[in-house]
C-alpha cells in the first residue's frame, strides 16, 4: 500500500535527505587512492552521528540476506553494481566507486547513491557516471502528478539503452518513508503510461544502475549481498529520494 505523505511529512524528510546529502559529499571527499572501504563507512558514521540520525542499512536484513548488513553505507567498487559490503579494501588509482548511503531522522527515511572516481579517471567510466546521472535526471523530470509509474522507467531506460549500457533485471527505485522500503517498486526500464499513477505525496527513490558491458546479467557474490556484473565490467549507481508535488518534483536528498 502507498502511503501519501502531508507536506509537514516531506520537509521532515527533507531534513532526513539532507542528512544523507552531507554523509555522501564527506565519503566522496575522503574517497582517495589507498583510503579503505571500512574508512569511508566510518566517515558516514560521523556524519549520522553528528546529525543525531541513525542508519536504516546498519542491521537491515531482507529475506535473500544471510546476515544482517554490517555497515552504514554501500560501497561498491569497479564490477560491483550495488550492495557491496565496506571492508578493508584500500581504494586504488582508477578505481570507480558507488556510494549508497541512508539516513533515518525523526522516524524519516532518505536514500541517495552516487558513484564517482578515484585518482586518474578512465575515460569510459566518466561517460557511465555521466549518462547514469542523465537517466537519473530524467526519472525525476517524469516524476509528476498525472504521469505513471512506466513514464519514469521509460525515461531511464531511454537513456540507458541508448547510450549501450545495460541494466541489472529486477532490481529499480522503490517507495521510501517511515521504512527505506515501501511501495511503489520503480523500475528502472518498462512502457510508458504503464503503472500506478503519481500523486502529489507520493515519495519514491529513483536510482538507475548501469552495467558498461550492455549485459543485463548479474551474480551475487557468497556474502549474499554484494551484486556483480557477470562481464567483469563496471557498473555505475545514481539515487535520489524524491517526493512528488503539485509543484512538480521536490528532490529530497539534494545537498
Amino acid at each position: 500500500m502507498v502511503q501519501l505523505k502531508t507536506d509537514r511529512a516531506i520537509d521532515e524528510m527533507r531534513a532526513a535527505g539532507r542528512v544523507v546529502a552531507h554523509a555522501l559529499t564527506a565519503v566522496r571527499g575522503a574517497a582517495r587512492v589507498g583510503v579503505s572501504l571500512l574508512e569511508l563507512d566510518a566517515v558516514a558514521r560521523t556524519v549520522l552521528r553528528d546529525a543525531r540520525a541513525t542508519s536504516p542499512f546498519l542491521g537491515y536484513r531482507p529475506h535473500f540476506a544471510p546476515v544482517p548488513f554490517p555497515g552504514v553505507v554501500c560501497a561498491s567498487v569497479n564490477d560491483a553494481i550495488v550492495h557491496g559490503i565496506p571492508d578493508g579494501y584500500r581504494l586504488r588509482d582508477g578505481d570507480l566507486v558507488s556510494i549508497d548511503c541512508g539516513a533515518r531522522l525523526r522516524g524519516w527515511v532518505g536514500d541517495a547513491a552516487v558513484s564517482f572516481t578515484v585518482g586518474r579517471p578512465r575515460p569510459a567510466d566518466l561517460r557511465l557516471v555521466e549518462t547514469a546521472e542523465r537517466a537519473l535526471a530524467a526519472g525525476i523530470a517524469a516524476a509528476v502528478p498525472g504521469n505513471r509509474i512506466g513514464d519514469i522507467a521509460h525515461a531511464i531506460g531511454t537513456v540507458c539503452r541508448s547510450a549501450g549500457y545495460g541494466i541489472p533485471e529486477g532490481f529499480g527505485g522503490h517507495g521510501v518513508g517511515r521504512s527505506m522500503h515501501e511501495d511503489p517498486g520503480v523500475p528502472n526500464e518498462g512502457p510508458p503510461g504503464h503503472g500506478m499513477k503519481l500523486r502529489p505525496g507520493m515519495v519514491i527513490a529513483i536510482e538507475p544502475m548501469l552495467i558498461a558491458g550492455g549485459t543485463d546479467d548479474y551474480a551475487c557474490d557468497p556474502d549474499g549481498w554484494t551484486l556483480r556484473t557477470t562481464d567483469g565490467s563496471r557498473a555505475a549507481h545514481a539515487e535520489h529520494t524524491v517526493a512528488i508535488t503539485a509543484a512538480g518534483p521536490r528532490i529530497l536528498t539534494a545537498l
